[in-house]
């Protein structure tokens, strides 16, 4: 546990570190925010879709979390290249408790990334529906953060290449977050959008949080926790397995 508990704080220390990190990741939250959520508001309340900053706000708080936690195997390979990784596994310690030391580090990170969101949303107008459910929306961010780590950690744990991790997600992440129903209503959506939200995890940490923060919902939260669940365990699994296979 101790090991854990060092990895953990070790990744928290090293963002606290970079205030240049956390100001430039704030910038494309922001914009969506702005730029949608006053422009497209009128056009979404209109065609009688309600307040669009209530609908967009839990989206972008999920899209912050995810490209933080997913982004966090970078660190990873960082530490592959510049030998730091070696020495960790060396130790005298099972690679399971690193890979989960670092997993819940980057997941701690995007959540902190999720709630400095949270606040920006607050500044734009954004108002929670129940301020009591808020540590429920908590959880539901780290979840969606630890899944999302987990993800990264196991990409980078078969990648040595910086650039080759960017390009793969890249490609991985920008579906993510447009197919979530992060910016737009599923219900009435296309056959084929509506089938490509159902198979992408970050649809149900979207609608998780937009039911505790707006009470606005397509799956009910019961799904959306349980298939969250589910899948973060199976990533932890998975991306154990692959970092025992790290060669050094």
């Amino acid at each position: 546990m101790s090991t854990i508990y060092i990895l953990w704080l070790r990744q928290i220390k090293r963002y606290l570190r970079s205030r240049s990190r956390i100001i430039g990741s704030l910038g494309q939250p922001l914009l969506f925010l702005v730029a949608l959520g006053f422009g497209l508001g009128p056009i979404f309340q209109k065609a009688g879709g309600g307040n669009y900053i209530d609908f967009l706000a839990p989206g972008v708080i999920a899209q912050g979390i995810l490209f933080t936690a997913i982004f966090a195997g970078i660190e990873l390979i960082w530490d592959r290249q510049f030998g730091f990784l070696k020495e960790t596994l060396v130790a005298p310690v099972s690679r399971f408790e690193i890979m989960l030391g670092r997993t819940l580090g980057g997941a701690t990170i995007a959540t902190f990334q999720g709630i400095i969101i949270f606040g920006l949303t607050l500044l734009v107008g954004f108002r929670p529906y129940n301020l009591w459910l808020l540590p429920m929306g908590l959880v539901i961010m780290f979840i969606i953060a630890l899944f999302f780590t987990g993800v990264g950690t196991a990409i980078a744990s078969f990648l040595d290449d910086m650039q080759g991790f960017q390009l793969i997600m890249n490609f991985l992440v920008l579906p993510l977050f447009f197919l979530s129903g992060a910016l737009f209503p599923l219900k009435g959506a296309p056959d084929f959008l509506s089938l490509s939200a159902k198979l992408n995890p970050l649809t149900y940490g979207v609608d998780a949080l937009r039911d505790v923060l707006s009470n606005i919902t397509q799956f009910g939260i019961i799904l959306d926790i349980s298939v969250l669940g589910v899948l973060t365990l199976l990533i932890l699994v998975l991306g154990s397995y692959l970092f025992s296979k790290i060669q050094i």
